[in-house]
């Protein structure tokens, strides 16, 4: 074949060097586990057992106000055919692994206190943490919240995470693996290269490996939407997740009490702002909370909060969130029901899909090899959170 051009080596090098650069900044997915949810805890009710006792606490709600799959059809809105599964799988799932993912909350669950009461739950929290690492009790992922640079408490914050990490490395001599820290309301990319540089500072002086500590940032007001790149450019390899922050944005944006929910679609812009700012990075995104409890103990007063806020669950995972927060011992059935019936649901055709594709057979359908990772992803979150046994589909996702 005759060509015109004699050489495009320069142009080869620059192709190579542009994948390079896209690589280094979409990593792709990791590879490890992703919670379904991350759980919040005031500091001054923290303690080594606050994930069991949130399970103890939903599966007597289970047990009391869904017996059986039928009831539990109802309650949280499911696939008749699925309800005996799911029952039995959240049951399950609570007495065995309650709690994914828990922060101890210092920030807005927590309040404003002084700086010597403060001090003192940064003390005992760090005896709890370590109590529930020697117990094998600590959830597979963890860690704190502090307060917000935006509202002149930096200084607190700084000073409340050196004192628990400096206590813990006292206690135990290590710092347990799944820390993270919650960096909430940031209003401006500069907080994120500070606090970034908070943590450099310390991991020097106590003598961590560099970038050991992560952190999750919150997506809680117009301007961090606005700011999303810069903010990911400013975090470098530290950033782990972004968590959508519905109350704080809502309210920024003078939306109604009334209107300050989940599937408000002035919510629905944020998230797919955070999904395209993130797609590839490898950052995790979870959705926020919902302040849904029961008004009493009746059956049907826990039932009506369950089906809330499990049709706000779905909402979340209909648009590509598969986390949330869960604030209360009484969301954790109806996570849990939510997540698993919305997994189960089509997992034969998943299946099918998968083994049709590795043998070569299209039975029907010819699967993109993204729409094949993204099933393959959805197998490897259900066999995760417990919605599915591995050695139904190891040969499938290992």
């Amino acid at each position: 074949m005759k060509l015109t051009l004699s050489s495009v080596d320069d142009l080869s090098a620059r192709v190579e060097e542009a994948r390079a650069e896209y690589e280094r900044l979409y990593p792709g997915e990791p590879e490890q586990r992703r919670p379904v949810h991350t759980v919040h805890v005031p500091a001054d009710r923290f303690t080594a057992t606050s994930a069991a006792d949130l399970g103890k606490e939903a599966l007597r709600l289970l047990d009391a106000h869904a017996p059986d799959g039928t009831a539990a059809t109802a309650a949280f809105g499911i696939d008749a055919a699925l309800g005996d599964t799911v029952r039995e799988r959240v049951a399950a799932k609570l007495a065995r692994e309650p709690v994914e993912d828990l922060r101890i909350d210092f920030a807005d669950g927590y309040g404003v206190r002084d700086d010597a009461e403060e001090d003192g739950h940064v003390t005992a929290a760090v005896e709890a943490v370590a109590q529930a690492y020697e117990t094998r009790s600590l959830p597979y992922y963890w860690g704190l919240r502090v307060k917000s640079f935006a509202d002149g408490a930096h200084e607190r914050a700084m000073r409340t995470l050196d004192g628990f990490l400096t206590g813990l490395a006292e206690r135990l001599g290590r710092l347990p693996g799944g820390f993270v820290v919650t960096f909430p309301k940031i209003v401006m990319p500069e907080h994120v290269r500070i606090f970034g540089d908070f943590l450099g500072r310390f991991e020097e002086q106590i003598g961590l490996p560099e970038d050991l500590l992560r952190y999750e940032i919150q997506i809680e007001t117009p301007q961090s939407v606005t700011y999303l790149p810069d903010i990911l450019s400013l975090a470098g390899k530290r950033l782990s997740a972004a968590h959508f922050g519905v109350y704080g944005y809502t309210a920024a944006l003078g939306l109604p009490p009334s209107e300050q929910r989940l599937d408000h679609p002035a919510c629905d812009h944020a998230r797919h702002v955070m999904q395209v700012a993130f797609a590839g990075t490898g950052v995790r995104l979870s959705d926020g909370s919902a302040n849904v409890v029961p008004a009493g103990e009746e059956t049907k007063d826990v039932h009506k909060a369950w089906r809330l806020h499990a049709s706000l669950v779905r909402y979340s995972l209909l648009h590509g969130f598969y986390q949330g927060w869960d604030e209360h011992a009484t969301q954790l059935p109806s996570r849990y029901a939510a997540v698993y019936a919305y997994l189960l649901n089509g997992l034969d055709d998943t299946v099918e899909r998968l083994r049709a594709h590795r043998s070569g057979q299209d039975d029907g359908v010819v699967d993109d090899p993204a729409t094949v990772a993204a099933l393959t992803a959805r197998l490897r979150r259900a066999v995760d959170c417990g919605a599915v046994d591995r050695d139904t589909v190891r040969e499938l996702i290992d």
